[in-house]
């Protein structure tokens, strides 16, 4: 890159440039020595865009080849400097792994959720205990109301029946009652008008009279008594149940309120969350624990392999198992050699096309006029860049 800050002096590349136009060169503008102008301009402009290309792979390849070179020394070690780098390197690939477990294992909780339960992790069990209470008084409650709201029905559709009954035995008292008077009546023209003596017969009308009305108010009595049991009763009962709804509604709103501020349904999902986060905090542990055993070996390879001016000790602390598994290293190297060639290639190719636009740009030079000094200049750069591998 330091071609580049040779340039940087009073004027640039794109300074240069921008003195040219651009445009397109056809052959019928050959003659037009400001359209030959234009269309080297271009070629130099390509050239330049090229070299850039060159100069990235060129450093990429320097790069492959310094690896090439740290995986031939790590090679060549003796024994026993091997053999303390392939333990470190087996403990580096071993806290990975085991890292990597716990970062990729089942989420069961989101961030939120964790973040709420570690803030609030000494009320959590009183919360499910007191939840899970709440909730087995409200399903007793809730039966209490389904009992009671039995007993108030089973006491009203009884009300009914004896006022319905009532109605029916004071219509039969009025009946019987009219029976016995018309009877009477009767007996009494009978006796009047034929002298048939009737006493005998108007004591027994008048007895089963009595016995009737007798009989049937008796029942009235007993029935509105039971009438005004069955009032009470259903006072009662609609009392017991407003006070066990006014419980309801209140341990109701407890349970609401705690499912809400913990995002969960019932305690037996906040008890599972619990769970979870109780298997997180140790997973967490674990990690932590992990994670400093991971830094201090990893430091300690990159210790160990600095004793051997390797370009870049660091990255084997990602590729550590390269060193403990042979066919790993054997691949790493195959890919390397791969990538080195193939890197040639592109270098190769690409100073082939600048060698190309060069041939042609110097074949226009007697036809750029005033511009042929910028346009030498610029190639020249060009070649001092484009130096081999």
């Amino acid at each position: 890159m330091g071609f580049w800050k040779k340039w940087k002096k009073k004027d640039t590349f794109e300074a240069k440039f921008e003195e040219l136009d651009a445009t397109v060169l056809t052959e019928k503008d050959y003659r037009d020595s400001t359209k030959i102008e234009q269309y080297v301009v271009e070629r130099l402009e390509q050239m330049i865009e090229v070299t850039r290309e060159i100069d990235d792979e060129k450093a990429e390849y320097r790069m492959v080849t310094a690896y090439l070179n740290d995986i031939q020394r790590v090679e060549d070690l003796p024994e026993e400097d091997r053999k303390k780098i392939d333990e470190t390197a087996a403990n580096v690939v071993q806290l990975s792994s085991a890292r990597n477990g716990f970062l990729n294992s089942a989420k069961k909780l989101t961030d939120a959720q964790f973040a709420q339960l570690e803030q609030e992790e000494k009320e959590i069990p009183n919360a499910i205990r007191r939840l899970a209470a709440n909730e087995t008084y409200q399903d007793t409650l809730k039966q209490d109301m389904k009992y009671l709201e039995r007993e108030k029905s089973r006491f009203m559709l009884h009300k009914e029946y004896l006022s319905s009954q009532q109605h029916t035995l004071r219509r039969l008292l009025y009946v019987f009652m009219g029976i016995a008077i018309t009877a009477a009546i009767g007996m009494a023209l009978i006796w009047e008008i034929t002298g048939y003596n009737m006493y005998y017969a108007l004591l027994v009308l008048i007895f089963l009279a009595v016995v009737s009305v007798c009989g049937v108010s008796l029942k009235i009595m007993r029935n509105n008594t039971e009438i005004h049991v069955a009032e009470q009763s259903i006072n009662r009962a609609i009392t017991l149940l407003n006070k066990v709804k006014f419980k309801y509604v209140n341990v109701t709103n407890a349970i609401d309120y705690a499912c809400e501020k913990y995002h969960v349904r019932r305690s037996a999902e906040l008890n599972q969350m619990w769970e979870y986060y109780m298997e997180a905090v140790k997973e967490r542990e674990k990690y932590q624990r992990t994670s400093e055993d991971l830094d201090y070996f990893s430091s300690r390879l990159v210790r160990l392999l600095k004793n051997y001016q390797l370009n870049d000790p660091q990255i084997w602390t990602t590729q550590a198992i390269a060193l403990v598994d042979h066919k790993e290293m054997v691949e790493i190297t195959h890919n390397l050699v791969n990538r080195r060639q193939k890197l040639r290639d592109r270098i190769e190719y690409n100073m082939n096309v600048i060698q190309e636009q060069k041939k042609e740009a110097e074949q226009l030079l007697d036809k750029v006029g005033d511009k042929r000094t910028q346009v030498e200049e610029i190639i020249r750069a060009v070649d001092r860049l484009t130096e081999t591998v």
